[in-house]
């Protein structure tokens, strides 16, 4: 009777505290923290105040300093939320958004607490969701980049019910100035990363139309192939790879030695742009484990990793009938479109047969990531559709499957289903 009572009597919680809330991490610096430890940026500022006068902001320089952008001498200051009494902060369900400042003037600016850089509006309410890319140099790291995201933006969202939107006009107009007006107006190849200067993530917010889907924040992040094999250069970049929703590892047919030369001669005196030897896919195996998979349990990450084979249309050289490597009609050479949901039969056909080729080509390289990685698939990938000449695409640019790893990977983060057709 008394247990009876005591469920009538019970105070339910309130709504808000059913709501989830999540840790975040800054899309810029890779930092992990709170939603209660963000801080605001004012949106006045007061010349009887020193506290809320217009002031350098130092965390805010030293990043941009990385990125050789020039400082910002002056901006509104930076609000510290122990500064402020609990009945003046803003909080959307659990996640606290703004605040009242002591003049009563609201800013929902918030900022990552160790850069300073502007926080996405849905960072904490829902999960930050990085996607590493990784690969040797001249991979095509920037190239498969670029045309993932194109795709992503004008087929992908529209198949998914959805919208793929830069995070802010800065993103989108150097998203368009820098990557995509090149390749896809002027068939202009991308340079290579420069291990010299760090890029700026690429973050969009992928939003379905449907309110009661949560939408995800993908932040892309492109590293210098050159760097992936330098301990002090990858020891800068593990903390957005530790930090990942999803790994895209990108390997290059041309970089397998056992296939390298057979290539040269099937493609004869004039082969297009072809990557030089460089470091094997192994290698960035091996550095990433020294750098943040050796210290994961049991020394195996948990993030689930793509293995994408990129310039696939270099296997046209390989098809035979009798499949030595690729067999005539394989699936590698079709183009597949997936709509609402991952196809798995689709998904299983070009992960077993990709997972058979790269075992017969570099099986040092698969035995590598079966030891360190729990959760990997294996894809072929062709961000143009063709090899380019002299830096040029010739004729029309047409991605062949670039978006499936992607997909695999909000099937695996839980965002959409799989099902067999």
């Amino acid at each position: 009777m008394f247990g009876i009572l005591k469920k009538i009597f019970e105070k339910a919680p309130p709504e808000n505290e059913k709501l989830p809330y999540y840790d975040i991490v800054c899309p810029y610096c890779f930092a992990k923290f709170h939603h209660e430890d963000v801080v605001f940026r004012a949106t006045h500022h007061r010349d009887d105040d020193e506290a809320y006068a217009l002031q350098e902001d130092e965390k805010l320089n030293i990043y941009r300093g990385k990125f050789d952008l020039a400082p910002i001498d002056e901006l509104e200051a930076v609000i510290d939320l122990s500064s402020i009494p609990e009945e003046n902060k803003i909080y959307s369900g659990r996640v606290i958004v703004g605040l009242s400042d002591k003049y009563s003037e609201v800013t929902k600016n918030r900022l990552c607490p160790e850069c300073h850089n502007d926080l996405p509006i849905t960072a904490g309410k829902y999960p930050s969701n990085i996607i590493s890319i990784v690969g040797a140099t001249a991979v095509g790291k920037s190239v498969y980049i670029t045309s993932l995201i194109h795709i992503l933006q004008h087929v992908t969202a529209n198949n998914f019910d959805a919208a793929c939107i830069p995070l802010d006009n800065g993103i989108s107009r150097r998203f368009r100035q820098e990557y995509e007006a090149p390749l896809f107006e002027n068939n202009h190849l991308l340079q290579a990363t420069a291990i010299t200067k760090r890029q700026e993530p690429l973050i969009f917010q992928f939003v379905f139309k449907d309110e009661n889907r949560s939408p995800l924040t993908l932040v892309f992040f492109d590293v210098a192939g050159d760097g992936m094999t330098s301990k002090e250069y990858i020891k800068k970049q593990a903390g957005h790879i530790k930090n990942s929703a999803g790994i895209l590892f990108l390997v290059d047919p041309m970089q397998i030695r056992t296939i390298r030369e057979k290539l040269l001669h099937q493609l004869g005196d004039n082969p297009g742009d072809i990557t030089n030897t460089a470091d094997e896919p192994r290698e960035i195996v091996l550095a990433l484990y020294d750098e943040f998979i050796a210290h994961q349990e049991n020394s195996k990450t948990d993030i689930p990793t793509a293995i994408v084979l990129t310039k696939s249309d270099l296997l046209n050289a390989l098809k035979s009938d009798d499949g030595e490597y690729i067999r005539t009609n394989s699936n590698v050479f079709n183009n597949v479109v997936h709509r609402e949901f991952l196809n798995l039969d689709e998904f299983e056909n070009i992960n077993g047969e990709m997972k058979r080729f790269l075992s017969k080509v570099d099986i040092p390289f698969v035995n590598a990531i079966d030891v360190y990685f729990r959760e990997t698939s294996y894809f072929a990938v062709s961000a143009l559709g063709s090899n380019p000449i002299e830096q040029q695409v010739s004729g029309i640019i047409s991605p062949i499957r670039v978006d499936e790893p992607f997909i695999w990977l909000l099937y695996k983060l839980g965002v959409i289903e799989g099902r067999h057709e």
